[in-house]
């Protein structure tokens, strides 16, 4: 018997799925409505926020004064003239249902010192949320941030950024979770002793031996391995030996913006298969290939007229103003991280996106997306390029839940395993 012929209806709904989502038609209200629904179901759970470093920048971690209900007039010791991004008010009006915090210092060859500045920078992030019981609720699994959501607070989870601040110690790595800290990207800007950064010249080849270490015991204990920074071989040095999802807390793709601290297609073609998640950064310089290209030109302006003007930098300064003039910077719009996210479901798959927009820690946002107030406007891009509700709320904070809860099966599931242990230096003898 021959099969019936497929309905007009039936065509149509499989050409429209087949589709580019650019190319499905959504209108204005409807992409709204989408976005909002979505939130109101799954806030944003953003993957990487620097307020803890501005904290220790701005105010000397000074906070028992601070008013976080909103920073727009808060201290500027720098005189950047730019407020911070994050308060309480631009967080509710962000949609925001849980937040990393980043307890980052700057990088530091002195590991001890990085040490005593990490615990600090904890210090003062669990003093700001105690300090706000009603608005932030203090968190440490998936269970306690979905907790906070029904409450209406924001769980807040601490995230630390740059493995220099382990001191090169498992022992350290393992207090450093007991203390609450639930991830740690590997690297910051510059190569640890046991892990290459991204933007640094090359040392290990990836990671060393006790760098694939720190990932395994990163997975035994729960802590989350996270990617951002990490050059390329990192990345794919961490997934061999990884057990569990991993996070990039902060990053694009490289498909769309060719920056090392993006993501190249050779990894997102790996995460269906690790389960991780690539929370995709705002920060323009990531996102916009314009933007990047313009950097360059300008940095290879300022070294010609260092030539031209030498001895004179008066006159180099002058002659920059005119080129910048003539050159301005250009802008960022939401529909650059939009692009991200169109690459990496194309690359990875909607189960592998979420949100590290790295707030306070760059100079500002996409236009319209300036400060932690705007992720609803990314949202509503993403319903008008034809997203679901559903495809959305697994973006805003239902993958990273996932990533967080596989974690903690895991290290459940290894509970009766040892710590890994390494040999530490024996102190000298008593004279």
């Amino acid at each position: 018997m021959q099969a019936a012929a497929p309905s007009i209806a039936v065509i149509a709904a499989a050409l429209l799925a087949a589709a580019p989502l650019a190319a499905q038609t959504v209108s204005q209200e409807q992409a709204e409505a989408t976005a909002r629904a979505a939130l109101e179901a799954a806030p944003v759970f953003d993957g990487h926020n620097d307020t803890p470093g501005q904290l220790r920048s701005r105010y000397a971690n000074q906070i028992n004064d601070l008013d976080f209900v909103s920073t727009l007039d808060g201290a500027d010791p720098e005189g950047t003239g730019r407020p911070m991004h994050t308060d309480l008010n631009r967080l509710k009006e962000g949609k925001v249902g849980a937040q990393f915090w980043s307890v980052y210092v700057p990088h530091n060859d002195d590991e001890p010192a990085a040490v005593q500045q990490t615990i600090e920078q904890i210090d003062v992030t669990k003093r700001l949320i105690a300090r706000y019981p009603g608005a932030l609720r203090y968190a440490e699994t998936a269970d306690a941030v979905e907790n906070a959501m029904r409450e209406g607070r924001i769980a807040s989870l601490l995230g630390m950024e740059g493995g220099y601040s382990i001191g090169s110690s498992l022992a350290v790595l393992r207090q450093f979770h007991a203390m609450g800290a639930r991830y740690m990207t590997l690297t910051h800007n510059s190569n640890t002793p046991w892990a290459d950064a991204a933007t640094d010249n090359p040392k290990h080849n990836g990671l060393t031996d006790f760098g694939k270490d720190v990932v395994r015991e990163m997975n035994r204990i729960g802590m989350l391995v996270d990617l951002s920074h990490v050059s390329e071989k990192v990345m794919h040095d961490a997934l061999d030996v990884a057990k569990v999802p991993v996070i990039f807390s902060h990053s694009g793709a490289r498909g769309v913006t060719d920056h090392p601290r993006n993501v190249p297609d050779s990894v997102l073609a790996r995460l269906p298969e690790n389960g991780g998640v690539v929370m995709v950064v705002a920060l323009p310089r990531f996102i916009n290939e314009e933007l990047r290209q313009w950097d360059a030109r300008r940095a290879g302006e300022i070294a010609r007229l260092k030539v031209v003007h030498l001895g004179n930098p008066a006159a180099a300064a002058a002659a920059l103003e005119k080129w910048l003039a003539a050159n301005p910077e250009p802008k960022s719009p939401i529909g650059d991280v939009a692009d991200h996210i169109d690459h990496i479901r194309k690359v990875a798959g909607i189960e592998h996106i979420g949100i590290g927009a790295d707030y306070d820690g760059m100079p500002s946002g996409p236009v319209g997306m300036e400060d932690v107030s705007g992720y609803p406007r990314l949202f509503v891009e993403l319903a008008r390029r034809g997203y679901s509700q559903a495809e959305l709320e697994m973006i805003a904070s239902r993958n990273i839940l996932r990533v967080m809860r596989a974690a903690e099966a895991y290290s459940a599931s290894v509970a009766g395993e040892p710590p890994i242990e390494t040999l530490i230096s024996k102190p000298a003898p008593a004279e």
